[in-house]
């Protein structure tokens, strides 16, 4: 197969043209055989044939490449293309050159004498467009002959993956931030499909030192139906779910690799062709399953995130998350891969209390500053209010970023509406107390206002003292969270991503402070645990263990009491009897089982993880993740 590519490339490359520069439609129709520009494409090529840097926000499938590719060949000069992925950009250049446009890349997995033919010819003034990883273009090397260039456009994919806010950060981009320095007279555009305000924000800053235009073409995909689930523990969600779609193409997205293999194993069981994709397979196994995916109609791909950065598929007809993403820009993306061919395509979510307890964990465990942390909380929080919504679910979507509709009638809330209670009063109270708060404070400080919890924090601002202090002191912590989450994802409340999570109130959230309109909300769902957990847990109130489940039970129980001993607490502080036999039971291996069973919070994980993992597996350290 890897000598008809070569051959395909070779032939290919014989009939590379010079393009004589030609307008931007003549280049649109000859090249690459379109009568029309796509929304939005059109004015960013012109802002880029003016010599300004551009920021391109564009949806999934709306022809961002387009944007770099017909600048370049409207002018003399080399374009370089700057781009996460080898397949992706493997990929794209074998399309021009099929195209007739001279283009090629350099690439680890080139070997020598493609490499040494690439340079020859960029060294010659040849290439009209060059495919570079980041790593690539930084060198000295690259950069030395770059400068010897008539250097035309630079652009960058995917470029969320320069902010460390945005959904995907690669430190490897961040080097990007030099470009502007070294090429200071040469445009940039910036290509995403995924990037909130404070995204954006960050890539103008970085990239163009806060110099280029902004052009955001909206983030809506009408023919994608979104859809959110409550898990129930049971696996004929995800049969209820897949049964409709038997025979066409869908990604199916997990959490771990364990659940990644045992998940397309069932699916195999029920009659799909399923395959698995994580970033523990080899790299020859996941690139032979990814290219069946790609050539083969009908097949599921079971996959953790590692899956689908790239995936240029046109015919995706579904995508089901059986765990819940990190954020609403994740989640954005990873449903994006459906429907590219503007064919009706679904996004299903599932979600439960183990999926929020694992992202909160996973949060509070990275290692990337308290500032990073903070925001990546909130966008949690934003998620969460998404699949709480109680007005139409694109709507609560498209307003986390920026963007303002009407019901959509392709979501579940609009088809089959929810039963909602009356939140008019609970709302009002809590949009008073951020209006009288100041409209600044975050959600943790208005609850413990509304709640008459007098903290330090609310003393000292005088909080106390307020008509709304102790008004919803009958509603619990989780109602209020709920609430005010809901507030936000219907538009009523407005909250500060960028900063510290600071609520305020919206122009129809006056309305309803006023009391000119209404509101409604869903009462907090009852979520479930996941299966394993909820098998665990069965176990573990029965305590039918094994001879040898009993003889690790008695070693855990030895070494509880030592360290309860240590920290002068009583026995049950440390674990009750049911975690120690949720550990002898299901035996964890790592941190992350380690936290599925019942019992351990973040702070027991912090405490004792290692401890009793030590016993458990017999390796004394044991502290690996996966």
């Amino acid at each position: 197969m890897l000598d008809n590519l070569k051959k395909t490339d070779q032939l290919a490359e014989d009939k590379c043209l010079h393009h004589r520069h030609g307008s931007k439609r003549e280049i649109l129709r000859e090249v690459f055989g379109h009568d029309s520009f796509r929304p939005n494409q059109e004015v960013v090529i012109d802002t880029l044939s003016s010599g300004r840097s551009v920021l391109a926000v564009m949806p999934t499938g709306s022809g961002k490449s387009l944007c770099y590719q017909i600048p370049a060949l409207m002018h003399e000069g080399l374009t370089v293309v700057i781009s996460p992925l080898i397949a992706l950009m493997r990929d794209q250049v074998s399309a021009l050159k099929l195209a007739g446009v001279d283009a090629d890349t350099i690439n680890s997995s080139s070997d020598q004498s493609a490499k040494y033919a690439v340079w020859k010819r960029l060294k010659g003034g040849s290439l009209k467009l060059l495919y570079l990883s980041p790593e690539k273009l930084m060198t000295e090397m690259m950069l030395d002959t770059l400068k010897k260039q008539k250097l035309t456009l630079i652009a960058v994919d995917e470029a969320h993956c320069i902010s460390q806010w945005g959904p995907a950060f690669r430190p490897e981009y961040a080097e990007l931030a030099q470009l502007n320095k070294i090429f200071p007279k040469i445009p940039i555009l910036a290509t995403t499909a995924t990037a909130d305000e404070v995204t954006r924000s960050e890539i103008v800053k970085l990239l163009f030192a806060g110099n280029a235009e902004v052009h955001v073409q909206g983030f809506d995909r009408p023919n994608i139906k979104l859809s959110v689930t409550a898990k129930v523990g049971n696996k004929r969600q995800l049969l209820d779910f897949l049964t409709p779609h038997k025979g066409t193409s869908g990604i199916v997205y997990c959490l771990s690799r364990k659940k990644t293999e045992a998940t397309a194993t069932l699916l195999e069981s029920w009659g799909f062709r399923a395959l698995a994709y994580h970033a523990g397979m080899n790299k020859d196994e996941r690139d032979a399953n990814q290219n069946i995916f790609m050539t083969d109609p009908g097949v599921v791909m079971v996959a953790t995130i590692a899956f689908g950065m790239g995936i240029d598929k046109s015919d995706i007809r579904f995508v089901l998350h059986a765990d819940m993403p990190g954020s609403i820009e994740a989640y954005y993306q990873e449903f994006g891969r459906a429907g590219r061919d503007g064919e009706p395509a679904e996004a299903h979510m599932l979600f439960g209390l183990d999926d929020i307890r694992m992202r909160r964990f996973f949060i509070d465990e990275e290692d990337v500053g308290e500032d990073r942390q903070r925001r990546q909380r909130q966008r949690l929080n934003a998620l969460i209010g998404y699949c709480e919504s109680p007005t139409c679910r694109r709507r609560a979507l498209l307003a986390y970023f920026g963007e303002w509709i009407d019901p959509c009638g392709n979501c579940d809330v609009c088809l089959d509406p929810a039963e909602l209670a009356d939140g008019t009063e609970y709302g009002r109270m809590a949009l008073s107390a951020i209006y009288r708060t100041g409209q600044r404070y975050g959600t943790v400080h208005i609850i413990d206002v509304l709640r008459g919890k007098k903290t330090r924090k609310v003393a000292s601002a005088g909080h106390d003292h307020l008509p709304t202090f102790g008004v919803g002191e009958e509603i619990t912590i989780q109602e209020w969270r709920a609430l005010i989450r809901q507030l936000v994802s219907s538009g009523f409340l407005i909250q500060d991503i960028a900063a510290y999570g600071g609520l305020r109130i919206s122009e129809i959230g006056r309305d309803l402070l006023k009391g000119n309109c209404t509101f409604e909300y869903c009462r907090p769902v009852k979520l479930s645990r996941s299966p394993k957990t909820q098998e665990v847990n069965k176990f573990s109130q029965s305590a039918h263990l094994s001879s040898d489940d009993k003889l690790l039970l008695d070693r855990l129980k030895v070494l509880r009491l030592q360290l309860a001993k240590e920290r002068e607490v009583p026995a049950y502080v440390i674990f009750h009897d049911r975690s120690l036999e949720s550990m002898a039971q299901s035996r964890p291996a790592t941190r992350r089982e380690f936290a599925q069973v019942n019992g351990v919070g973040a702070a027991k994980l912090r405490d004792f993880a290692d401890i009793f993992l030590a016993e458990i597996t017999g390796k004394p350290g044991t502290s690996c993740w996966m």
